[in-house]
Protein backbone atom coordinates (compact mmCIF):
# COMPACT_ATOMS: atom_id res chain seq x y z
CA UNK A 1 0.00 0.00 0.00
CA UNK A 2 2.92 2.12 0.66
CA UNK A 3 4.17 1.99 -2.73
CA UNK A 4 0.98 2.77 -4.60
CA UNK A 5 0.79 5.89 -2.24
CA UNK A 6 3.80 6.77 -3.09
CA UNK A 7 3.43 6.46 -6.66
CA UNK A 8 0.00 8.26 -6.82
CA UNK A 9 0.50 11.26 -4.34
CA UNK A 10 3.48 13.61 -4.94
CA UNK A 11 4.10 15.62 -1.62
CA UNK A 12 3.51 19.20 -3.52
CA UNK A 13 0.13 18.42 -4.94
CA UNK A 14 -1.61 19.90 -2.08
CA UNK A 15 -0.64 23.20 -3.05
CA UNK A 16 -2.74 24.92 -5.36
CA UNK A 17 -1.30 26.11 -8.68
CA UNK A 18 1.61 24.01 -8.29
CA UNK A 19 1.11 22.38 -11.87
CA UNK A 20 0.22 25.66 -13.46
CA UNK A 21 3.35 27.17 -11.94
CA UNK A 22 5.92 24.61 -13.30
CA UNK A 23 5.63 26.47 -16.84
CA UNK A 24 3.90 23.49 -19.66
CA UNK A 25 4.18 24.65 -23.01
CA UNK A 26 1.45 26.96 -23.87
CA UNK A 27 0.61 28.32 -20.40
CA UNK A 28 0.62 31.81 -18.82
CA UNK A 29 3.47 30.63 -16.16
CA UNK A 30 6.15 29.25 -19.35
CA UNK A 31 7.33 33.24 -19.05
CA UNK A 32 8.05 34.17 -15.83
CA UNK A 33 9.99 37.45 -16.14
CA UNK A 34 7.05 38.74 -17.64
CA UNK A 35 4.86 37.73 -14.86
CA UNK A 36 7.92 39.01 -12.06
CA UNK A 37 8.15 42.30 -14.04
CA UNK A 38 4.26 42.71 -13.87
CA UNK A 39 4.31 41.61 -10.06
CA UNK A 40 7.23 43.91 -9.39
CA UNK A 41 5.61 46.59 -11.17
CA UNK A 42 2.46 46.24 -9.56
CA UNK A 43 3.89 46.20 -5.73
CA UNK A 44 5.69 49.69 -6.98
CA UNK A 45 2.48 50.80 -7.98
CA UNK A 46 1.24 51.03 -4.44
CA UNK A 47 4.69 51.62 -3.10
CA UNK A 48 4.92 55.79 -4.75
CA UNK A 49 2.42 56.97 -3.32
CA UNK A 50 3.17 55.54 0.13
CA UNK A 51 6.28 57.16 -0.12
CA UNK A 52 4.55 61.05 -0.71
CA UNK A 53 2.32 60.03 1.76
CA UNK A 54 4.76 60.03 4.39
CA UNK A 55 7.08 62.99 2.62
CA UNK A 56 4.03 64.99 3.71
CA UNK A 57 3.41 63.33 7.02
CA UNK A 58 6.64 63.95 7.88
CA UNK A 59 6.87 67.21 6.38
CA UNK A 60 3.54 68.09 8.68
CA UNK A 61 5.34 66.60 11.73
CA UNK A 62 8.39 68.21 11.60
CA UNK A 63 7.04 71.99 11.07
CA UNK A 64 4.46 71.35 14.08
CA UNK A 65 6.85 70.45 16.61
CA UNK A 66 7.32 72.69 19.57
CA UNK A 67 10.10 75.40 19.33
CA UNK A 68 12.19 77.41 17.29
CA UNK A 69 15.31 76.14 15.07
CA UNK A 70 16.96 79.19 15.17
CA UNK A 71 16.99 79.56 18.89
CA UNK A 72 17.92 76.37 19.24
CA UNK A 73 20.85 76.96 16.61
CA UNK A 74 22.05 80.34 18.57
CA UNK A 75 21.51 78.96 21.92
CA UNK A 76 21.18 80.93 25.35
CA UNK A 77 23.84 83.26 23.99
CA UNK A 78 23.02 86.86 23.14
CA UNK A 79 23.02 87.65 19.37
CA UNK A 80 23.32 90.55 17.39
CA UNK A 81 19.54 92.43 16.55
CA UNK A 82 18.30 91.04 13.42
CA UNK A 83 20.28 87.88 13.44
CA UNK A 84 17.48 85.31 14.17
CA UNK A 85 15.42 87.26 11.53
CA UNK A 86 18.49 86.67 8.89
CA UNK A 87 18.85 83.09 9.96
CA UNK A 88 15.22 82.18 9.04
CA UNK A 89 15.79 84.28 5.73
CA UNK A 90 18.77 82.39 4.82
CA UNK A 91 17.19 78.78 5.86
CA UNK A 92 13.80 79.36 4.35
CA UNK A 93 11.99 79.49 7.40
CA UNK A 94 10.03 83.28 7.11
CA UNK A 95 8.04 81.58 3.97
CA UNK A 96 4.23 80.75 4.55
CA UNK A 97 4.10 76.94 5.14
CA UNK A 98 2.61 76.23 1.93
CA UNK A 99 5.86 77.73 0.13
CA UNK A 100 8.27 76.08 2.14
CA UNK A 101 6.59 72.97 1.27
CA UNK A 102 6.61 73.00 -2.66
CA UNK A 103 10.35 74.11 -2.21
CA UNK A 104 11.01 71.31 -0.47
CA UNK A 105 9.22 68.86 -3.38
CA UNK A 106 11.29 70.88 -6.77
CA UNK A 107 14.58 70.55 -4.19
CA UNK A 108 13.63 66.87 -3.70
CA UNK A 109 12.93 66.22 -7.24
CA UNK A 110 16.52 67.69 -7.88
CA UNK A 111 17.88 65.17 -5.50
CA UNK A 112 18.38 67.68 -3.03
CA UNK A 113 17.28 66.54 0.41
CA UNK A 114 18.09 70.10 1.84
CA UNK A 115 20.99 71.42 3.95
CA UNK A 116 21.41 70.79 7.78
CA UNK A 117 21.01 73.61 10.04
CA UNK A 118 22.79 72.26 12.96
CA UNK A 119 25.42 70.31 11.02
CA UNK A 120 26.06 73.26 7.92
CA UNK A 121 26.33 70.32 5.87
CA UNK A 122 24.15 68.67 2.84
CA UNK A 123 21.51 66.48 4.37
CA UNK A 124 22.08 63.35 1.65
CA UNK A 125 25.95 63.07 2.55
CA UNK A 126 24.78 63.20 6.68
CA UNK A 127 22.11 60.62 6.36
CA UNK A 128 24.05 58.62 4.28
CA UNK A 129 27.41 58.18 6.19
CA UNK A 130 25.34 57.45 9.34
CA UNK A 131 23.01 55.08 7.81
CA UNK A 132 26.29 52.92 6.72
CA UNK A 133 27.07 52.75 10.59
CA UNK A 134 23.21 52.29 11.34
CA UNK A 135 23.75 49.00 8.65
CA UNK A 136 26.91 47.95 10.46
CA UNK A 137 24.56 47.29 13.73
CA UNK A 138 21.83 45.94 12.01
CA UNK A 139 22.74 43.66 9.49
CA UNK A 140 25.00 41.15 11.99
CA UNK A 141 22.47 41.54 14.43
CA UNK A 142 19.21 40.66 11.96
CA UNK A 143 21.10 37.69 10.52
CA UNK A 144 21.94 36.22 13.67
CA UNK A 145 18.29 36.97 14.77
CA UNK A 146 16.77 35.22 11.96
CA UNK A 147 19.13 31.90 11.72
CA UNK A 148 18.35 31.46 15.25
CA UNK A 149 15.19 31.90 15.19
CA UNK A 150 14.34 29.83 12.54
CA UNK A 151 16.53 26.99 13.92
CA UNK A 152 14.81 27.46 17.76
CA UNK A 153 11.35 27.23 15.83
CA UNK A 154 12.26 24.16 13.87
CA UNK A 155 13.38 22.63 17.41
CA UNK A 156 10.25 23.58 18.93
CA UNK A 157 7.96 22.58 16.17
CA UNK A 158 8.21 18.97 16.02
CA UNK A 159 8.13 18.75 19.96
CA UNK A 160 5.00 20.93 20.78
CA UNK A 161 3.64 20.53 24.32
CA UNK A 162 7.00 19.04 25.32
CA UNK A 163 9.17 20.80 28.10
CA UNK A 164 11.43 22.15 25.34
CA UNK A 165 8.59 24.07 23.31
CA UNK A 166 7.46 25.15 26.48
CA UNK A 167 10.84 26.60 27.29
CA UNK A 168 11.62 28.13 24.02
CA UNK A 169 7.79 29.94 24.18
CA UNK A 170 8.74 31.08 27.41
CA UNK A 171 11.80 32.61 26.47
CA UNK A 172 10.63 33.91 22.78
CA UNK A 173 7.75 35.90 24.82
CA UNK A 174 10.43 37.23 27.45
CA UNK A 175 12.40 38.27 24.37
CA UNK A 176 9.36 40.25 23.10
CA UNK A 177 8.27 41.84 26.40
CA UNK A 178 11.09 42.89 27.86
CA UNK A 179 11.71 46.78 26.64
CA UNK A 180 14.55 47.19 24.69
CA UNK A 181 16.44 50.28 26.54
CA UNK A 182 15.93 48.41 29.95
CA UNK A 183 17.78 45.41 28.17
CA UNK A 184 20.32 47.56 26.83
CA UNK A 185 21.01 49.27 30.08
CA UNK A 186 21.27 45.80 32.06
CA UNK A 187 23.68 44.13 29.87
CA UNK A 188 25.78 47.60 30.58
CA UNK A 189 25.33 47.75 33.62
CA UNK A 190 26.54 43.83 34.11
CA UNK A 191 28.72 43.56 30.97
CA UNK A 192 30.53 47.14 31.09
CA UNK A 193 30.39 48.17 34.82
CA UNK A 194 30.49 45.05 36.90
CA UNK A 195 32.86 42.76 34.81
CA UNK A 196 34.40 45.51 32.95
CA UNK A 197 35.36 43.16 29.97
CA UNK A 198 32.72 45.02 27.02
CA UNK A 199 33.07 48.94 26.11
CA UNK A 200 29.84 50.82 26.77
CA UNK A 201 29.22 52.95 24.35
CA UNK A 202 30.36 54.15 21.07
CA UNK A 203 31.75 52.30 17.93
CA UNK A 204 35.20 52.63 18.71
CA UNK A 205 37.80 53.75 21.18
CA UNK A 206 39.21 56.79 21.11
CA UNK A 207 42.64 55.96 20.92
CA UNK A 208 43.58 54.79 17.33
CA UNK A 209 43.96 51.11 16.77
CA UNK A 210 47.79 50.14 15.43
CA UNK A 211 46.87 48.01 12.49
CA UNK A 212 43.42 47.02 10.83
CA UNK A 213 43.21 44.00 12.39
CA UNK A 214 43.00 45.48 15.65
CA UNK A 215 40.87 47.93 14.43
CA UNK A 216 38.42 45.05 13.71
CA UNK A 217 38.72 43.66 17.12
CA UNK A 218 37.91 46.92 18.60
CA UNK A 219 34.59 47.47 16.30
CA UNK A 220 33.34 43.76 17.34
CA UNK A 221 33.82 44.74 21.14
CA UNK A 222 31.80 47.88 20.94
CA UNK A 223 29.28 45.67 18.40
CA UNK A 224 28.07 42.69 20.87
CA UNK A 225 26.23 44.66 23.69
CA UNK A 226 24.34 46.82 20.78
CA UNK A 227 24.00 43.68 18.65
CA UNK A 228 22.84 41.29 21.51
CA UNK A 229 20.53 43.89 22.32
CA UNK A 230 18.41 43.94 19.05
CA UNK A 231 19.31 40.19 17.94
CA UNK A 232 17.28 38.86 21.40
CA UNK A 233 14.69 41.86 21.18
CA UNK A 234 14.13 40.25 17.15
CA UNK A 235 15.14 36.56 17.02
CA UNK A 236 11.87 36.33 19.43
CA UNK A 237 9.49 37.39 16.76
CA UNK A 238 10.92 35.05 13.84
CA UNK A 239 11.27 32.08 16.34
CA UNK A 240 7.00 32.38 17.24
CA UNK A 241 6.00 32.60 14.08
CA UNK A 242 8.58 29.79 12.42
CA UNK A 243 7.46 27.59 15.35
CA UNK A 244 3.89 28.06 14.23
CA UNK A 245 4.34 28.16 10.84
CA UNK A 246 5.91 24.81 11.33
CA UNK A 247 3.60 23.51 13.30
CA UNK A 248 0.78 24.05 10.95
CA UNK A 249 3.13 22.85 7.98
CA UNK A 250 3.41 19.55 9.63
CA UNK A 251 -0.31 18.38 9.90
CA UNK A 252 -0.28 18.59 6.20
CA UNK A 253 -1.10 16.04 4.08
CA UNK A 254 1.97 16.64 1.73
CA UNK A 255 3.91 15.69 5.43
CA UNK A 256 2.05 12.75 5.98
CA UNK A 257 2.32 11.70 2.63
CA UNK A 258 6.42 12.34 2.75
CA UNK A 259 6.54 10.10 6.09
CA UNK A 260 4.63 7.45 4.02
CA UNK A 261 7.24 7.63 1.72
CA UNK A 262 9.87 6.22 4.76
CA UNK A 263 11.18 9.92 5.84
CA UNK A 264 11.51 10.21 9.27
CA UNK A 265 9.86 13.17 10.97
CA UNK A 266 13.16 15.20 11.21
CA UNK A 267 13.65 14.98 7.31
CA UNK A 268 10.22 15.75 6.19
CA UNK A 269 10.39 19.18 8.57
CA UNK A 270 13.65 19.84 6.78
CA UNK A 271 12.75 18.84 3.37
CA UNK A 272 8.87 19.63 3.41
CA UNK A 273 7.71 21.67 6.13
CA UNK A 274 10.10 24.39 6.40
CA UNK A 275 10.50 24.93 2.74
CA UNK A 276 6.45 25.36 2.80
CA UNK A 277 6.76 27.81 5.67
CA UNK A 278 9.12 30.89 4.34
CA UNK A 279 6.78 32.95 3.12
CA UNK A 280 5.68 34.28 6.74
CA UNK A 281 9.15 33.43 7.96
CA UNK A 282 10.15 35.74 5.26
CA UNK A 283 7.20 38.07 6.02
CA UNK A 284 8.36 38.49 9.61
CA UNK A 285 11.99 38.93 9.00
CA UNK A 286 11.66 41.57 6.01
CA UNK A 287 8.83 43.07 8.93
CA UNK A 288 12.22 43.25 11.55
CA UNK A 289 14.12 45.23 8.87
CA UNK A 290 11.60 48.12 8.82
CA UNK A 291 10.59 47.78 12.26
CA UNK A 292 14.53 47.85 13.05
CA UNK A 293 14.65 51.42 12.27
CA UNK A 294 12.47 52.25 15.15
CA UNK A 295 14.31 49.78 18.05
CA UNK A 296 17.69 51.09 16.60
CA UNK A 297 16.64 54.48 17.94
CA UNK A 298 16.52 53.52 21.26
CA UNK A 299 19.48 50.75 20.82
CA UNK A 300 21.90 53.34 19.31
CA UNK A 301 20.73 56.30 21.91
CA UNK A 302 21.58 54.04 24.72
CA UNK A 303 24.95 52.59 23.34
CA UNK A 304 25.98 55.57 21.54
CA UNK A 305 26.21 54.08 18.43
CA UNK A 306 26.71 56.78 15.82
CA UNK A 307 24.22 55.87 13.52
CA UNK A 308 20.70 57.07 12.03
CA UNK A 309 18.43 56.53 15.25
CA UNK A 310 21.02 58.70 17.23
CA UNK A 311 21.14 61.34 14.42
CA UNK A 312 17.51 61.38 14.13
CA UNK A 313 17.49 62.09 18.45
CA UNK A 314 19.77 64.64 18.12
CA UNK A 315 18.11 66.72 15.03
CA UNK A 316 15.00 66.12 17.15
CA UNK A 317 16.32 68.25 19.92
CA UNK A 318 18.04 70.89 17.68
CA UNK A 319 15.02 71.05 15.30
CA UNK A 320 17.04 69.93 12.63
CA UNK A 321 13.80 70.20 10.27
CA UNK A 322 15.89 68.76 6.84
CA UNK A 323 17.84 66.26 8.81
CA UNK A 324 14.44 64.62 10.47
CA UNK A 325 12.76 64.63 6.96
CA UNK A 326 15.69 63.19 5.41
CA UNK A 327 15.35 60.41 7.48
CA UNK A 328 12.11 60.05 7.26
CA UNK A 329 12.50 59.44 3.20
CA UNK A 330 15.37 57.13 4.60
CA UNK A 331 13.57 54.91 6.45
CA UNK A 332 10.60 55.04 4.18
CA UNK A 333 12.28 53.96 1.06
CA UNK A 334 14.48 51.36 3.04
CA UNK A 335 11.10 49.74 4.04
CA UNK A 336 9.51 50.17 0.92
CA UNK A 337 12.74 48.52 -0.85
CA UNK A 338 12.62 45.42 2.03
CA UNK A 339 9.22 44.97 1.44
CA UNK A 340 9.40 44.85 -2.63
CA UNK A 341 12.54 42.24 -2.26
CA UNK A 342 10.06 40.58 0.08
CA UNK A 343 7.04 40.35 -2.38
CA UNK A 344 9.65 39.20 -4.82
CA UNK A 345 10.98 36.72 -2.58
CA UNK A 346 7.28 34.98 -2.38
CA UNK A 347 6.84 35.02 -6.31
CA UNK A 348 10.31 32.43 -6.40
CA UNK A 349 9.33 30.34 -3.35
CA UNK A 350 5.72 30.10 -3.17
CA UNK A 351 3.95 28.55 -6.44
CA UNK A 352 0.29 29.44 -5.77
CA UNK A 353 1.86 33.34 -5.80
CA UNK A 354 3.02 32.60 -9.47
CA UNK A 355 -0.58 31.13 -10.01
CA UNK A 356 -2.09 33.84 -9.23
CA UNK A 357 -0.30 35.77 -10.84
CA UNK A 358 -0.30 34.07 -14.39
CA UNK A 359 -3.74 34.49 -14.59
CA UNK A 360 -5.25 37.11 -16.98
Amino acid sequence: MGTSLARTVDPTSTLPGVELASGRAGSPAAKPARHVLRYALGRLCWAVPTILGILVVGFVVTRILPGDPVQALMGEFPAPPGYADELRRQFGLDQPFYVQFWLYLVALARGDLGYSFAHQAPVLSIVLERAVYTLFLMVPALTLASILGVLLGAVAAPRAGSKWDAFITMVSICGQSVPVFWLAMMLILVFAVSLGILPASGMRSVSAAPSAVAALIDYLRHLVLPGITLTLAYMAVVARVSRSAMIESLHQDYVLTAQAKGLTRREALWRHALPNSLAPIATVIGFNFGYVLTGAVLTETVFGWPGVGSLFISSIANRDYPVIEGIFLFSTITVVVVNLLIDLLYFAIDPRVRADNARP
